[in-house]
């Protein structure tokens, strides 16, 4: 396949490389010292799971060199989307097809919105990785898994091709009928985390059994959770035990990628990770009052963060 990574950073970089790897056609696109390293020194990717150093690379900042793509890893930051989704129209052919695998809930929405809802598929993925210099990505998690699915539930050839492809690379990947409500036992997940993460600046391990915090944390889950809910999600009854189940097995060290961008100074995915449960727990009357919080702390460093990066 014809492949552009449409933000390289951790995970469009991490992936990328896999796919790369195993014989596709991939273009990055990526900007300043990171593609200067990219195209002098080639893509590194340091992973617990076994190192990769790719080079050559193709690497541009100019998306309309490219040509028309068969698929689109879209990967930039949620608060980068649109501008994203503007710069990459010229290489969208009439089959290209898109593939969201950032945070939140509204990614397929937003970049359909722009380039056409006939491109989107659905996406998630589970990967702890980030770039740790210019030109070098980090891998830290056991896992890199990829759920995908058409938003109506089928199985089309497209979403085949593209499963076949990213199972060629190695990676976990899996089909879903139901890939809003995966998106949304994932955010649970992620949300609440990125939540106390990035309000104690200590990793998961190390907050998640002190009962003062344990119990925030929960509060956040069901929250979250609660929101989904009443938006219309199948949620699962035992969402929420499962979920604290699946924190509390997590290995040492982890912190989500918007706790690294809060903990660095950088702008983060507040709104899409904090402030869209708290807007939509007001549209449908749920009440939020740790996630509202959390929001509400965190605000001022956000605007902070965005008025100087």
């Amino acid at each position: 396949m014809k492949i552009v990574i449409v933000g390289t950073g951790g995970v469009g970089g991490y992936y990328g490389a896999k796919l790369a790897q195993s014989g596709n056609d991939v273009t990055f696109i990526a900007r300043g010292s990171h593609l200067t390293a990219m195209r002098q020194k080639g893509l590194q990717i340091r992973s617990v799971l076994g190192d990769v150093h790719l080079t050559p690379v193709k690497a541009t900042d100019r998306p309309s060199d490219i040509g028309k793509v068969d698929l689109m890893l879209f990967t930039v930051k949620t608060y980068q989307t649109e501008d994203a989704a503007a710069m990459i129209k010229p290489i969208i052919g009439s089959d290209t097809v898109i593939l969201p695998l950032q945070n939140g809930i509204d990614a397929t929405d937003r970049i359909g919105s722009l380039v056409g809802m006939e491109h989107m598929v659905g996406g998630t993925t589970w990967i702890s990785a980030s770039v740790e210099a210019p030109g070098v990505i980090g891998h830290y998690s056991q896992f890199h898994r990829i759920a995908l699915g058409e938003l109506n539930g089928t199985e089309t050839p497209r979403l085949k091709a593209v499963f076949e492809t990213l199972k060629g690379s190695g990676v976990t990947v899996e089909i879903s009928g139901n890939i809003q409500k995966v998106l949304w036992i994932k955010f649970v997940f992620i949300s609440a985390i990125s939540a106390l993460g990035s309000l104690t600046r200590v990793t998961l391990d190390e907050y998640r059994s002190i009962p003062e915090t344990r119990k925030f944390l929960e509060s956040a889950v069901r929250e979250v959770s609660s929101v989904g809910q009443a938006a219309g999600v199948a949620l699962d009854p035992d969402v929420v035990e499962k979920t604290l189940e699946f924190i509390d097995v997590r290995g040492p060290g982890m912190k989500p990628s918007m706790q690294r961008d809060v903990e660095t100074g950088k702008p983060s995915e507040l709104e899409s990770m904090i402030g869209i449960v708290v807007r939509l727990g007001e549209l449908h009357k749920v009440s939020t009052p740790v996630m509202g919080m959390v929001y509400a702390m965190l605000k001022p460093r956000e605007l902070l963060a965005t008025r100087k990066g």
